[in-house]
């Protein structure tokens, strides 16, 4: 019933290990989750221009690479995941 594990409930330590991990992120690059929300509205706004997205459903996170030390260590990133519902041809192109 591999199928199934995607319906299972996350236990209360990964969801507090998760958090831990976006407070670290975010804490590293000097970005709080207020900014972070301020950022995705924004992102909202001007794509919502262009598309319809499922607004509802936009997640916006901070990642840093894992298992890369050293000064060759990627910087961190804003990752953005934004549902497509539709794309209009308006005549843009």
């Amino acid at each position: 019933m591999g199928w199934l594990s995607g319906f299972q409930a996350k236990r209360s330590g990964d969801i507090a290990k998760a958090r831990l991990k976006l407070l670290l992120v975010s804490d590293k690059a000097g970005c709080s989750p207020e900014m972070i929300r301020m950022i995705k509205n924004d992102m909202i706004f001007v794509i919502s221009k262009y598309m319809e997205i499922e607004k509802d459903k936009v997640q916006i996170h901070m990642d840093t690479p894992g298992g890369l030390e050293g000064a060759d260590r990627p910087p961190t990133m804003l990752c953005a995941n934004i549902p497509i519902r539709s794309i209009p041809n308006k005549g843009l192109y």
